[in-house]
């Protein structure tokens, strides 16, 4: 009798790599292999000999080992311990081992230490509240080179008038100069993702805008729902002059203050607007320094976004 062919096995989200493991796809697990690559990282970090180098997703450890070679310390935060069992089999018994310290668990729900550079190729699905936590970080640090989806990163340096602009591009600007060092194609990595990739540095802003950030960030919120309308147009909606008529109302009674029986918020918005002289824009368009003016005019006369 004929022999039956057999099925092909549905693909898995998982991949074994020579040493035995399993690298898991939805956990963002993508070891990036290619040593050109790994080298521009490093060159594009300009990392000293008194540097501490926070890593974040070492993976096997293709990029530690060469940070290592140029720094004084590494700390390799890494959530899954098989990997964590690697990377240490890795440089045990070289003489980067004492410079290597290894955290265990989410990076998000870590406290990070002191560090002078951050470098990381992260799992892109925890690439926006990284980058915040990052940015968040006191005391300041140098800078951070780190890998994200191409897309991601695209809205990252976005500037008004780009497609790709948006409140993730307008936040991250206020706290930090960014730049797109490169491109990294899916066959870098091991296993390879379904998108393609993009180098990003980070500096942050130091001293940073005297601003309250979720002050800023509230504003930016209501502004980037619909980018393209004037801000005339998303300050009249009911939703949002609720919200701020409430806020007003909570400032008032913080500070002690009487709200005046006459108070109209929605004249009261229209006035801040016209004060400001960008009633007219459209948050696409708008530069950081358009949305401080707009912020510090509605702070001015007592509307607040938190």
């Amino acid at each position: 009798m004929p022999k039956e062919k057999s099925q092909p096995k549905a693909r898995e989200h998982t991949q074994r790599c020579q040493q035995g493991i399993l690298f898991h796809r939805d956990k963002g697990q993508h070891i990036l292999k290619n040593p050109l690559v790994i080298t521009g990282i490093i060159e594009k970090a300009a990392l000293r000999p008194t540097d501490v180098v926070l890593e974040v997703g070492p993976g096997t450890g293709n990029l530690t080992v060469k940070l290592l070679e140029q720094c004084k310390k590494v700390i390799a935060c890494e959530v899954d311990t098989r990997l964590v069992a690697e990377l240490q089999k890795r440089v045990q018994g070289t003489n980067v081992a004492p410079k290597l310290q290894v955290m265990i668990g989410d990076v998000l729900k870590t406290d990070l230490p002191f560090f002078d550079v951050c470098v990381a190729n992260l799992p892109y699905q925890i690439s926006s509240p990284f980058v915040f936590k990052l940015l968040l970080h006191r005391p300041f640090f140098r800078c951070a080179v780190l890998m994200f989806q191409r897309e991601f990163a695209q809205r990252l340096v976005a500037k008004p008038g780009d497609k790709m602009y948006c409140r993730l591009s307008a936040n991250t600007q206020l706290l930090a100069r960014v730049d797109h060092l490169m491109k990294v194609g899916r066959n870098n990595f091991r296993p390879p993702p379904q998108v393609e990739s993009s180098v990003v540095r980070i500096e942050p802003r130091n001293p940073p805008p005297s601003i309250d950030f979720q002050e800023w960030d509230g504003l930016l919120r209501i502004c980037f729902v619909r980018k393209n309308k004037t801000l005339g147009s998303l300050f009249r909606t009911k939703t949002v002059l609720e919200v701020l008529e409430k806020n007003y109302r909570i400032h008032c009674a913080l500070n002690s203050q009487e709200v005046p029986a006459e108070f109209d918020i929605k004249e009261q918005v229209s006035s801040i607007l016209t004060t400001s002289g960008k009633g007219e824009c459209r948050p696409k368009n708008m530069d950081i320094e358009d949305f401080l003016r707009v912020l510090e005019t509605f702070n001015t006369n007592g509307i607040h976004f938190t």
